[in-house]
């Protein structure tokens, strides 16, 4: 498989695609790429059986794509704690050196990094990170883009999407930062956070920024 297949079957599965139906627009704004680009590799991926494909409803990961996601999900995120952990990377640094290794990364090597990491549950960015057989716990859906002025939640995970991890990080936000906001337009949520700082949130960035009440 292909590293572009590979990350389009991640994505899939982080947007929630092993129990929800996922659309193409929600792949495109994730992986930055074009409406064409997306429908010529969902055809691909239909073909080799990774996902079905229901024309105006969505995408939806067979098993047989579930466990493939899952367990790159899981050699990604075991680098994102390995580079953390071990060689003391910071935190926006780490999701294009993991995407590197992800790839060459064997079942085995996947379950020694494991073992020397102490079997983490979550990666640097709140991900669930898969067991070896590709079994994971669910995760929050809850968005940020779906709140709600008044609403109080914590903050749980974001994706592994190289721009919106530097945002976050420009916003000195963490993963369990509590939360409340307190307005919204067009363009940006203002969220209070429990620092008693304030910041304002792109309404762009949103969609891929996972939530707890």
């Amino acid at each position: 498989m292909t590293p572009n297949k590979e990350d389009y079957l991640k994505l899939i599965l982080e947007l929630g695609g092993d129990t929800d139906l996922i659309s193409n627009k929600q792949i495109v704004d994730g992986l930055h790429v074009s409406a064409a680009s997306v429908s010529e590799m969902i055809s691909k991926l239909v073909e080799q059986a990774y996902v079905t494909h229901t024309p105006y409803q969505g995408i939806h990961l067979t098993e047989t794509g579930r466990l493939a996601a899952a367990l790159l999900v899981r050699n990604h995120r075991l680098w994102e704690v390995f580079l953390v952990a071990e060689l003391k990377y910071p935190i926006d640094a780490i999701h294009s050196e993991a995407e590197s290794l992800e790839h060459a990364t064997t079942a085995e090597m996947a379950n020694r990094l494991a073992a020397r990491l102490n079997y983490p549950q979550f990666c640097p960015h709140g991900g669930v990170i898969p067991d070896a057989n590709g079994q994971f716990q669910p995760q929050s859906r809850l968005r940020l883009a779906d709140l709600e002025v008044g609403d109080t939640v914590i903050l749980d995970r974001f994706l592994d999407e190289a721009a919106l991890i530097d945002y976050i990080a420009r916003l000195h936000m963490k993963i369990g930062d509590q939360f409340t906001v307190t307005a919204k337009s067009d363009t940006a949520f203002t969220l209070a956070l429990e620092s008693n700082r304030t910041v304002q949130f792109d309404r762009n960035q949103s969609a891929h920024v996972f939530v707890q009440r």
